[in-house]
């Protein structure tokens, strides 16, 4: 039962009761997910009976049969991985041999690592209301007070922190964290199903480090992971840890009933200022998540990006990381004629669905793709709650990272304690943190897999009672193929978590931080990958970075290597008010480019405030407060060259290749455009450095002569194939472990390296993060998905929620639905229905013939 009169069922109802449309529901399908009973396990008999007592105190009288099963495989010694679903109770399964050990060796420690600092802080209150002496827990991030830090060295036992802090200090100063190595007895590898792509890589090889340097103080810990449920959870935890772990996927813990609901929100009304049809009354502003992948040369992180690469004779189109389409697309067609209906904007709906919820006294949580989206509902909601009843808007706030440390820490107990009932957040608070007492989740668009959006949705319901959640699409193809193909996501396994630690561009620069914690010697290569880790260290030995000597391999400068983990191109750029030298928060190196040019608007809890000055060599951004009634848009350029041929798949008229790609982007300009209409004030040049990048990508090429027999004449091919890659980088995510702000594409009715009609789809992040592969290996499966989406919009001419991108820097121009399902019909037709594309030899490449086109 809920903590208000509404039920999900009638909460549901009341919320579609706010619908003016009252001919259609916004309400495609709902999905009933059934209560489920608990199984219980008697206490395992060899743990600590003050534990067992402290345990009895908070209510658990007996644990789960999962939490039993990965905690006597932890006590045994055997790395485990526990995947089950959201408040199944997985802290537990560590906890009873963790603190059994602390118990019982009084000098032995534990490591505990989070991805996010909210988690380890949620753990920490945990584990502090046991009240167990001798724990001495103690969270060590990037905010932990310098003089802390000696105490936590020299005291603490359970240490909370994340793989950052784990790379950047405890590592690189084993030496003087020798004692607490020396005694390590458990690592906990916390919602590991987080270390995906290439920040999972780096996470995999900071853990062969820390296996390294705890096996050189004698030690050899066991790993005990919890992840959400997920394909092949073994599979995934023994490529990040790089030892056999052994998965408990059995989940035993009660669940609570969970009401579904696929929300789409209603097409807007003409209006009648700009004659067009379905333009949204304000597009909001909109930028990248925390996770986005800055180090891409064209950050996801802002709503008009994408560019074009100029070319008379063969114009190309481009979708930078990011680049299709999402919330405001409306602005994105603002004096074009015969404007196809726009569907309003799910930032919009989102926030009047929680201002609805809030005053029905439904404690609620959003989850927001990016930073700016949780300002923009935030706000939007806090000023129609305090037009309705004046102060109730403050029962709302917004949560994201970039916030300073104290202000998260209010927000978050100001939300447990109840004195909020609304929050608009970030994924930020989508792993583990224990919100008890929500009764709502509002989605705010696919959050990229369907291991996000059941580990979202499981953020209400968590005592047991029943829950709501609601996935609001965004106007974009696979929101809306997504609610319509209920399928597609209920009655399906999630998705694996897909790393790669023998990415080039990851591992060389692992082992260049192995080599100067301690030299590489023979036996470590093993551990870092065997032959691929040799044939890099012989590598680097040729370009200077490692030294052979008798003893191994040593690093060669002073200082130690500069790795960022997280890919976001370098230190933070903090937010500085210029007037009190007021620290605002921070943006990631890569973001901003997009977030904090000269004369970008910056929001912040809901304040907009103006960038005077951005300085990339101090990393910092001087703003100042003032509500413009206009936004900002950036806007860049890009062109894909080919490297090399890693595979391809001859098809006759059409080739399927995967290979890598040099990206080259620069963001050029923005666009100021007008609040309420989407009008465009003005353009204004921008001088910020070009990014490359070196990444994998997977395209197709169409023979010019089977586009014309299809029936696309050669002056609709640019048209064709720039709807058709609009709608493919929409779409992958249905079929790899990312979302639209890990990949982009380009479009060219000849490229030069192909010669021949081509697109192309990228991952966005240096050497590649297996999204690429994933296209590839499933292309005939991702490109009917994607022909489907288009042929099924009910729109003429191509809208938002098909082939449309906001983010166009040719302003979706050229565009044509209808030549892009000819073209997808070409190519299906073309491909088998369940590829296995030969992997051709390096540097191969296929025979040219005369209805194939030239390889690269």
């Amino acid at each position: 039962m809920t903590a208000t009169a509404f039920g999900p069922a009638e909460l549901l109802h009341h919320l579609r009761a706010r619908s003016t449309n009252a001919e259609r529901s916004p309400i495609t399908h709902v999905e009933r997910v059934t209560a489920r009973a608990g199984r219980v396990a008697p206490w395992p008999s060899w743990i600590d009976a003050d534990l067992r007592a402290a345990l009895l105190r908070q209510g658990i009288t007996e644990p789960w049969e999962h939490q039993v099963a990965a905690a006597d495989l932890a006590w045994r010694g055997t790395h485990v991985v526990l995947a089950t679903g959201t408040a199944s109770g997985k802290s537990l399964a560590y906890q009873l041999p963790a603190l059994t050990a602390l118990a019982a060796e009084p000098r032995a420690t534990v490591l505990y690592l989070a991805p996010t600092k909210a988690l380890a802080a949620d753990q920490l209150r945990g584990l502090t209301r046991l009240g167990l002496d001798g724990v001495r827990p103690a969270t060590l991030d990037g905010d932990t007070p310098r003089e802390e830090r000696e105490w936590i060295r020299q005291h603490a036992r359970f240490i909370l922190t994340n793989p950052d802090m784990l790379h950047h200090a405890l590592l690189p100063a084993h030496d003087r964290w020798g004692t607490f190595f020396r005694r390590l007895r458990y690592v906990v590898i916390d919602e590991c199903h987080a270390y995906r792509g290439v920040f999972g890589s780096h996470v995999a090889h900071v853990l062969r480090r820390l296996r390294r340097i705890a096996g050189r103080y004698r030690s050899s810990p066991t790993f005990v992971l919890a992840s959400a449920t997920s394909g092949d959870p073994a599979g995934s935890a023994t490529r990040l840890v790089g030892a056999p772990v052994t998965a408990v996927t059995e989940d035993a813990s009660p669940r609570g009933a969970v009401t579904f609901a696929l929300w789409e929100p209603p097409l807007l009304p003409p209006s009648p200022d700009s004659g067009l049809t379905g333009l949204s009354p304000a597009p909001e502003p909109h930028s990248a998540p925390a996770s986005a992948p800055a180090s891409a040369p064209t950050p996801a992180s802002g709503p008009a990006f994408a560019s074009t690469r100029a070319s008379t004779s063969a114009p190309a189109s481009a979708s930078a990381p990011g680049s299709a389409s999402a919330p405001g697309s409306a602005s994105a067609i603002a004096g074009i004629p015969d404007a196809p209906p726009v569907r309003r904007s799910a930032l919009r709906e989102t926030a009047d669905l929680l201002a609805d919820a809030v005053v029905a006294g439904t404690r609620t949580l959003a989850f927001i793709r990016s930073r700016r989206g949780a300002e923009v509902v935030a706000a939007l909601a806090r000023r129609s709650l305090d037009e309705a009843v004046p102060g109730l808007g403050a029962r709302v706030a917004a949560y994201r990272g970039g916030y300073l440390r104290e202000d998260r820490r209010a927000i978050e107990q100001a939300l447990l304690s109840g004195e909020l009932l609304g929050l608009a957040s970030t994924n930020a608070l989508e792993l583990g943190v224990d919100l008890a007492g929500l009764d709502a989740v509002l989605i705010c668009g696919w959050p990229g897999t369907r291991a996000s959006l059941w580990q979202q949705a499981g953020r209400a319901g968590r005592a047991g009672g029943e829950a709501l959640a609601v996935l609001i699409a965004r106007d974009d193809p696979l929101d809306t193929y997504l609610v319509h193909h209920p399928e597609a996501l209920f009655g399906r396994p999630v998705e694996a978590t897909v790393l790669d630690p023998a990415n080039p561009y990851v591992l060389a620069p692992q082992l260049c931080c192995a080599a100067s914690e301690a030299p590489l010697t023979e036996a470590d290569l093993a551990l870092f990958g065997g032959e691929p880790a040799r044939a890099t260290v012989e590598a680097l030995v040729r370009a200077g970075g490692l030294r052979r000597r008798p003893s191994g391999w040593y690093w060669t400068e002073r200082g130690r290597p500069d790795v960022d983990l997280r890919g976001t191109g370098g230190a933070p750029v903090s937010v500085v008010e210029a007037a009190t030298g007021r620290l605002l928060g921070t943006v990631d190196q890569g973001s901003s480019h997009v977030m904090l040019h000269d004369g970008a608007v910056y929001l912040h809890q809901g304040v907009s405030y103006l960038v005077d000055e951005l300085d990339l060599e101090d990393a910092i951004a001087l703003v100042h407060q003032e509500e413009p009634d206009w936004t900002t848009h950036a806007r860049d350029v890009t062109d894909v060259s080919v490297v090399e041929v890693r595979s391809y798949l001859d098809a006759g008229p059409v080739g399927l290749f995967l290979g890598e790609v040099d990206v080259t982007s620069q963001v050029v300009s923005y666009q100021r455009r007008r609040l309420g209409s989407g009008e465009v004030i003005d353009t204004k040049p921008l001088d910020l450095p070009v990014r490359e990048l070196r990444t994998v990508a997977v395209w197709f090429t169409v023979a010019p002569r089977a586009l014309a027999d299809a029936g696309v004449e050669p002056a609709d091919v640019p048209g064709a194939l720039h709807a058709a890659e609009h709608a493919g980088i929409g779409l992958l995510p249905l079929m790899a472990t990312c979302d639209r702000w890990d990949i982009g594409g380009l479009s060219t009715a000849n490229h030069p390296d192909t010669e021949a009609p081509t697109v192309f789809v990228y991952d966005g992040h240096p050497g590649g993060a297996g999204f690429a592969e994933r296209a590839y290996a499933t292309a005939a499966e991702w490109l009917r998905a994607t022909r489907e989406a288009i042929a099924g919009c009910g729109c003429e001419a191509g809208c938002p929620s098909c082939v449309q991108s906001p983010k166009c820097g040719n302003g979706n121009n050229p565009l044509d639905k209808t030549g892009a399902v000819k073209v997808l019909d070409t190519v299906l037709a073309a491909l088998p229905a369940e590829p296995a594309p030969p992997v051709a030899p390096v540097g191969s490449e296929p025979a040219a013939g005369p209805d194939r086109p030239a390889a690269a």
